[in-house]
């Protein structure tokens, strides 16, 4: 037996489609928020600049243990000379004078070697302190950013669930007062075709955006008020009212 309903209850089904049609655009916009898009970049640059930092710190830490390295070496050359000049100092043996003189002479350019290198060291781990501290700053700001946009991410999406609640409330309370073999048909449709009911608006499908033919507005016309028609094009309920141009 064909389904028949009353003209008002299928006009309801075009606020249930509406608001079907709302619920599916709020979830699509919750899926595509720019706040969630901001975050995966946010995150992808706080990831590189992590790498980069740790690069950047184990860096430093060889260039400051080289330049320890260096200052020791240091320490030990102007040592040695300190001893070779007391030595000097207290010797007797033109012999044992010459040998010291000579030997602080080598001292004081392998000092003067190990300083320049020690000074380019110094130099290198002042460039790579800044740089550091730089890339640290920058961490942090992206960090902080991340704080920021997750939170708006999280007001976006609890506005978006409020309005999703109260389309979801209005739903439910008017497919109550509807036919129960009137809404099954109307959600098999719509699971199947992505409309369950499309409204004939001077002769054409508001789901399809495709007007009839006119030997199926012929069957249209002939049709009682109360029989559940299906749209030829959209597969969904066709809905007819004052506006279809019957």
């Amino acid at each position: 037996m064909a389904l028949t309903a009353s003209p008002d209850d299928q006009a309801q089904l075009l606020t249930v489609q509406a608001i079907d049609t709302k619920l599916q655009q709020l979830g699509h916009r919750a899926k595509n928020l720019p706040e969630i898009a901001e975050l995966a970049r946010l995150a992808a640059e706080a990831e590189t600049l992590r790498q980069q930092r740790g690069n950047e710190a184990g860096n430093l830490e060889d260039a400051r243990t080289e330049l320890a390295r260096i200052e020791s070496d240091v320490a030990v050359v102007a040592a040695r000379i300190t001893r070779d000049r007391e030595r000097l100092a207290t010797s007797s043996s033109v012999k044992d004078v010459a040998g010291l003189e000579h030997e602080i002479e080598g001292l004081e350019r392998r000092r003067g070697e190990l300083e320049d290198i020690e000074l380019q060291v110094m130099e290198r781990v002042e460039q790579l302190e800044k740089s550091l501290e730089l890339t640290t700053a920058e961490h942090a700001d992206g960090l902080s950013r991340v704080t920021t946009v997750t939170a708006e991410r999280d007001a976006a999406l609890a506005a978006l669930e409020s309005e999703q609640q109260h389309a979801q409330a209005n739903r439910s309370t008017l497919v109550q007062r509807l036919p129960a073999d009137l809404m099954a048909l109307y959600e098999r449709q719509r699971s199947r075709y992505g409309f369950g009911a499309s409204h004939l608006q001077g002769g054409v499908s508001g789901a399809s955006g495709v007007r009839l033919l006119e030997n199926e507005l012929a069957e249209v016309r002939a049709a009682a008020p109360d029989a559940v028609l299906i749209c030829p094009d959209s597969q969904a309920i066709l809905v007819r009212t004052g506006e279809s141009g019957l």
